[in-house]
């Protein structure tokens, strides 16, 4: 049985399984009922790792050992997997965020905090930037950079992007809202957006901009991260941010914007 190599990449990708399991559960999947032996010459996967394959396949919920002499393997429904997966994958994080919660306070963390603290102080001022990849770890940072405000933060994002920003930062954003942080976002209103933007508008202060195409966020006149490219013209994977703890280049930028500020106008003008 010859099964495409995209195919089993898509199947290890979703089901979290390594080459030889991708292979001899496709063909089981084939057979319905196979001995090691057979799956493992249909999914071309040595002999001697098929039972331990199986064993591990049977141990996620893919397979099933029948009763009897030879020992053979019946495969489970693969809508079933999907659920079984999807729990296994659920608990599995449960457990690792639970691990991570109890490691706050601990001496691990204590230590690990010195280090950083320890590194920092050996830091030139021009190391302090960086390339963030993919707009998953873009918003991540976003969030921690945002998170240490103590005075202002800008914001200046497309029309999508306040969508999905507003989604990701709204629950940082109250709780900066609640410690007296000033908070300012810029962005393109759109029917599209017109909802995130008046929920926001209840820790930040919203203002419609046509003549500014950029995105950007600035904190405390201090830090900037600013993506590279316009979030339709990349895919997310591929998308870029920059980094950089400089208050004499940031401070400049922000004194630019509140210039611009002015101009855009206030959210209760806008249509929506």
């Amino acid at each position: 049985m010859i099964v495409k190599e995209d195919f089993l990449n898509k199947l290890r990708q979703y089901f979290a399984l390594n080459l030889y399991e991708a292979k001899i559960w496709t063909a089981l999947l084939s057979r319905g009922v196979s001995t090691a032996g057979e799956l493992a010459d249909i999914g071309n996967v040595p002999r001697s790792r098929a039972y331990d394959i199986l064993e591990s396949l049977e141990k996620k919920g893919f397979v099933v050992m029948k009763l009897g002499k030879p020992i053979k393997y019946i495969a489970v429904d693969p809508k079933e997997v999907v659920i079984r997966v999807q729990r296994l994958m659920r608990d599995n994080a449960e457990d690792h965020v639970k691990e991570l919660e109890r490691l706050r306070g601990t001496d691990v963390l204590k230590e690990l905090d010195l280090l950083h603290k320890q590194g920092i102080e050996f830091i030139e001022p021009t190391d302090l930037a960086g390339a963030i990849r993919s707009r998953h770890n873009i918003y991540a940072h976003l969030d921690q950079m945002i998170r240490g405000a103590e005075k202002t933060v800008v914001l200046m994002t497309t029309s999508k992007g306040l969508l999905k920003k507003g989604e990701v930062l709204k629950s940082t954003f109250e709780k900066l809202k609640k410690k007296g942080v000033k908070i300012r976002i810029a962005a393109p209103i759109t029917k599209e957006n017109v909802a995130i933007a008046k929920e926001l508008s209840r820790v930040a202060e919203i203002r419609d901009v046509d003549k500014m195409n950029a995105r950007f966020c600035l904190v405390d006149g201090k830090e900037l991260t600013f993506m590279v490219m316009h979030d339709e013209s990349v895919h997310p994977s591929y998308d870029v941010g920059v980094w950089v703890n400089t208050p004499y280049f940031v401070s400049a930028l922000q004194e630019m914007f509140n210039l611009a500020w002015g101009d855009m106008k206030p959210l209760n003008s806008v249509k929506g």
